[in-house]
């Protein structure tokens, strides 16, 4: 199944993400149990962490480097909080 597409982003403080899906379903993402290893841990910096930007297509997210997280899993592991 395609996941709706990302409107929008917000990084938040502990490391999650607020995200704003096409649908109007607005779920938070917790990415601190991702942040492990050199490549994943540079978002431990914060204020590299909250360069996070949408990936071109809408379906998922990414950092400077080229750190991301699926859009499957964004969308299925994030904790819906209203719309």
């Amino acid at each position: 199944m395609l996941c709706p597409k990302i409107v929008s982003i917000k990084p938040l403080e502990g490391y999650k993400v607020k995200l704003d899906y096409e649908t109007g379903e607005v779920k938070l993402f917790d990415v601190l149990p991702y942040m492990s290893g050199e490549w994943y841990g540079e978002l431990y910096n914060y204020d590299y962490f909250k360069s996070v930007h949408l990936v071109s297509s809408g379906y998922g997210i990414e950092w400077g480097n080229g750190q991301d997280i699926a859009p499957h899993e964004l969308y299925d592991m994030s904790i819906a909080v209203g719309c």
